[in-house]
C-alpha cells in the first residue's frame, strides 16, 4: 500500500474545496457570472458548474469562521486578480496549519498516527 503525501490531499481536495468556496463567494458576494469566475480562477465553465453543484470539492466543508478567512482572501483577489496564485497558496497554508486536511489525510491513510505533526514541524 503507498503512503498518502499530505501534499496530495490539499490537491485532491483542499484546493478543489477552496475553489468552490471562492466561485460561492465571487457570484454571491461580488455579483460575479460563471464566466467571469472562470477567467479569474483560470478554470473552465464546467469546473464552475461542477464546483456550484457540489460535484467537485465537495468532501471539505468550512466552518462558518474558516469561510469568513476564505472571504477575506476572495476580496484581495477580486481586487487584484493577479495575485490568485499567491492567494491560493497562502490558503493551503494557512488550512495546513489549521489541521483542516488531518482527518481526510487519516481516512486516506489508516497507517497515519493519531499524534501525527508532519505538516506543523
Amino acid at each position: 500500500m503507498s503512503k498518502v503525501m499530505p501534499q496530495e490531499i490539499e490537491v485532491w481536495y483542499l484546493i478543489p474545496a477552496l475553489r468552490r468556496e471562492l466561485v460561492k463567494i465571487f457570484i454571491k458576494d461580488y455579483n460575479l457570472s460563471q464566466k467571469k469566475s472562470a477567467e479569474i480562477l483560470g478554470i473552465t465553465g464546467a469546473a464552475i458548474s461542477q464546483y456550484l453543484n457540489s460535484k467537485r470539492g465537495g468532501r471539505i466543508l468550512f466552518s462558518k469562521k474558516e469561510t469568513e478567512q476564505i472571504k477575506k482572501f476572495a476580496d484581495k483577489i477580486i481586487k487584484n486578480p493577479e495575485t490568485l496564485m499567491k492567494n491560493l497558496y497562502d490558503l493551503c497554508v494557512l488550512f495546513r496549519k489549521s489541521k483542516v486536511i488531518c482527518d481526510l489525510h487519516r481516512n486516506q491513510d489508516k497507517n497515519i498516527p493519531r499524534n501525527c505533526d508532519v505538516c506543523f514541524k
